[in-house]
């Protein structure tokens, strides 16, 4: 075998791998933002509200500690399965129908990758003493097979959903992203877990893009492009406002290389990313208030 043909064959091994880490960690990474979409009425805007974290930099500083109090509540709500919690403020149909597929998407990822490598929960023999009266002659002593609780309740184990429990789903979405990705990976946890087969890494790589897509599409974070309505506040060229699938979202000027913004030159437009957008955001602003 040529060396191009076994870099082929580790190529197709570790892709799935790969591409289901790299989505599962996506997916925790923007499951608060859809979250907090879902009580929050959809806008056509752009940036996409959801996701204008970089913005808060531009709070005042007297409100850290009340945000921190609250941003930790949440974060705690957040880990909560939907069909937990309670939705006061639902004003967006389109992301909660998102969280719930997605949710029961990775659910279930879990239950079958369980089903399919977890070891069942050990039994131990305990020693059945039986009571003597004195009367007669003592029974003889019996072994029975109790279940190892310390096994049972290993914080690695999966716990399927019952009737009168949620199992690990009451831990919420992150939990199941976790432990999905330590099964993808083949994190070693003594005998606990099997290795998952070359198809099971393909459904769970499957599973995982699908959900990832979801969420962007919900955020508005699936390769859209908006004309913004404001010009641009240094030559008043059209500004244009970008987001990639996986990627920040960005800005363009129509001007071109004339336009006097303060950033960079991008294909020949001047184009803010990242932290640049908080500062045009703020001229955004100040032009608004000029005008008003």
């Amino acid at each position: 075998m040529s060396t191009a043909d076994t870099l082929a064959i580790l190529d197709r091994a570790t892709r799935p791998v790969v591409e289901a880490v790299t989505d599962l960690r996506a997916i925790r990474e923007q499951w608060g933002d859809l979250l907090a979409a879902i009580e929050r009425p959809p806008a056509a805007e752009w940036p996409p509200r959801e996701a204008r974290g970089f913005l808060d930099q531009l709070a005042a500083a007297d409100h850290r500690a009340e945000d921190d109090d609250q941003e930790q509540g949440e974060a705690r709500l957040g880990r909560m399965p939907l069909t937990l919690r309670q939705h006061p403020a639902l004003l967006n149909l389109d992301a909660l129908d998102a969280a719930m597929n997605v949710e029961r998407a990775l659910f279930d990822l879990a239950d079958t990758l369980a089903a399919a490598v977890q070891r069942p929960v050990r039994r131990r023999p305990s020693l059945d003493i039986p009571s003597y009266s004195g009367r007669t002659a003592p029974a003889p002593q019996r072994t029975r097979m109790m279940v190892d609780g310390l096994d049972r309740d290993d914080p690695a184990r999966w716990h399927y959903a019952a009737p009168t429990s949620p199992g690990s789903r009451a831990y919420g979405l992150h939990w199941a992203a976790v432990w999905i990705e330590g099964r993808v990976l083949g994190e070693d946890r003594g005998d606990l877990f099997g290795l998952l087969t070359p198809r099971m890494l393909d459904e769970a790589a499957a599973v995982a893009r699908r959900a990832r897509a979801d969420i962007e599409r919900a955020l508005n974070r699936d390769g859209r492009t908006t004309r913004l309505e404001t010009p641009c506040p240094w030559c008043g060229g059209e500004l244009t406002g970008r987001t990639r699938a996986g990627g920040e979202p960005y800005v363009t000027c129509s001007t071109g290389e004339g336009c006097g913004a303060p950033v960079i030159l991008d294909g020949r437009r001047r184009t803010w990313r990242g932290a640049e957008l908080v500062g045009l955001w703020t001229a955004i602003e100040a032009a608004k208030q000029r005008a008003a």
